[in-house]
Formats: C-alpha cells, sequence, structure tokens
C-alpha cells in the first residue's frame, strides 16, 4: 500500500516517481536507522509490522523538523488505530490517514507536529458528515 504527496516538480512523471519510491525502499527496508540522504535528498523514515513511513525534504530541510512531522503522522494513527498501526487497520481508516495528513501538512508546509492537537482536529472534522448523508438515529 502507498499513500504518497509530491510537492514539488522534483519527480514530474509517475515513472519517475515509482523508480525513486522502489530506490528509497530498496536503500531502507533493511535497515535500523531512521535517516537517510537519497539523490540529494534528506529521508527520514519509520517502520511498523507491514507499513512503512517515509517523510522527505530537500538537503537543507532541517532533520529534525522532518522527524517531527514523521512522528506527529505516527503517533496520530497510533491514536486513531488503538495501537494498531498495521496495513488492514489503516486501510479499513483510510479517510483518518488522509484527513491527518491534511492537518500535518499542507502544500509542503508543517501546519501541525503534536499528534494530541491532529487526532482531535480529525475527530471534529470527522463529526462535519452533511446532513443528507447522516442516518436519522444521527440527525
Amino acid at each position: 500500500m502507498k499513500i504518497e504527496a509530491y510537492y514539488d516538480d522534483t519527480y514530474p512523471s509517475v515513472k519517475e516517481q515509482k523508480a525513486f519510491e522502489k530506490n528509497i525502499f530498496n536503500k531502507t527496508h533493511r535497515t535500523d536507522s531512521e535517516i537517510a540522504l537519497l539523490e540529494g535528498l534528506t529521508v527520514v523514515y519509520k517502520s511498523s509490522i507491514d507499513l512503512y513511513f517515509y517523510v522527505i525534504g530537500s538537503s537543507y530541510e532541517n532533520e529534525l523538523m522532518l522527524m517531527a512531522v514523521l512522528n506527529c503522522l505516527f503517533d496520530s494513527l497510533s491514536q486513531m488505530l488503538r495501537k494498531n498501526v498495521e496495513k488492514r487497520a489503516l486501510l479499513e481508516n483510510m479517510e483518518g490517514l488522509f484527513l491527518a495528513v491534511d492537518e500535518i501538512v499542507d502544500g509542503g508546509v508543517i501546519l501541525e507536529s503534536d499528534p494530541q492537537q491532529v487526532v482531535h482536529r480529525v475527530a471534529l472534522r470527522g463529526e462535519d458528515v452533511p446532513l443528507t448523508e447522516q442516518t436519522v438515529s444521527q440527525v
């Protein structure tokens, strides 16, 4: 399973993106470290059971800020999924994942790094179901 967001034209075509992602995975999936420099980019990553999470920035980006984003995403998902961060649980809660990413970054700009705030905002946005999509008991 792969969720990706590219915020610039470093890899403009899907073919280039796939090659880059394959290269990153091949370089990182067997190591225990949390950071790598690859193709002039700073890559921070974390794995959990059958998932790999990556946050990538330019070589000029602060590694601690990139790691803060990664930890915020992982910790937010961990709370939302009740510490069951694995592929099946994530697939069943894909909307929550997208909302969390949307709360953490916007267009590549870091908005939030506190997982408690992210989880709270995702819960609020999840409650904003349009009246036409609500069941009678919800209304």
